[in-house]
């Protein structure tokens, strides 16, 4: 109903504004110009004396109709580049911080050349010895421990319990946004583009997401009655979130 506030303005600000009095126009030589002259100065003035009167009214309807008519229309009925970052900062699908699976014992050549392993070697937290591969690996396979540093790094993030295991999983990064780069809105469905990057948690996170590259990922968002809202599961109409924040690419 938003859009009916405009024409409300127009339409008061019709009925308030003033209308200049006509004045009879007489000929010179009029027998009834002395008359109406007379009467012009006993009640010409009437119109103008009146205006004050009737604004009254006008501003009476604006400040009763007003109102309901703005409380009828919420934040989240336009959807600007604003409520967007607001929407997927807030989701909970961006703010789920950033998990890194890690595992010692017999890993593959895949992923002991991983860039994630690597980081952690050139920190010097763990270190790894050529073993037999188990069945369902292919040669050549790694033996990997945590050094005397790795295991002062690690032990903090552990959750109780973790410390003993070969596979565990900590938090390394949260999501940070950039900016919204564009909105495409077709009826009550929205695709937008927008920039991300990783803020890290810890030590591990710094060694292996870095903060000064950033990702574009685009969304999509739906209008319900209360307004926009981000997509964050399965979607038939774009891509959700989590989708989206997976097929991210850097930005050159």
């Amino acid at each position: 109903m938003c859009h009916l506030e405009q024409a409300l303005f127009s339409a008061a600000k019709d009925l308030g504004e003033p209308r200049v009095a006509s004045q009879p126009v007489l000929r010179e030589g009029n027998r009834l110009k002395g008359s109406l002259r007379r009467n012009n100065r006993a009640f010409g003035s009437l119109p103008y004396d009146l205006r004050p009167f009737m604004r009254k009214p006008c501003i009476l309807v604006l400040c009763v109709v007003c109102p309901l008519l703005f409380s009828s229309c919420s934040p989240r009925d336009f959807l600007t580049r604003r409520l967007a970052a607001d929407l997927i900062a807030n989701s909970t699908t961006f703010r789920a911080p950033q998990q890194f699976d890690f595992s010692t014992g017999v890993i593959s050549n895949q992923d002991y050349l991983s860039p994630k392993y690597v980081a952690l070697q050139h920190r010097g937290w763990i270190s790894g010895a050529v073993a037999r591969c188990p069945p369902t690996l292919a040669s050549p396979c790694w033996d990997v421990t945590l050094t005397p540093s790795g295991v002062d790094t690690f032990q903090s993030l552990l959750a109780p319990g973790d410390a003993e295991k070969q596979s565990f999983s900590v938090p390394v990064a949260r999501r940070e946004l950039v900016a919204i780069t564009g909105i495409a809105k077709q009826g009550n469905t929205a695709d937008v583009e927008f920039t991300w990057k990783w803020t890290p948690l810890n030590e591990v996170g710094a060694a292996i997401y870095s903060g000064d590259v950033h990702f574009r990922s685009t969304t999509s968002f739906r209008s319900y009655d209360d307004g926009w809202r981000v997509v964050e599961g399965t979607s038939h109409t774009g891509e959700p979130l989590d989708e989206a924040i997976k097929k991210a690419e850097p930005v050159s």
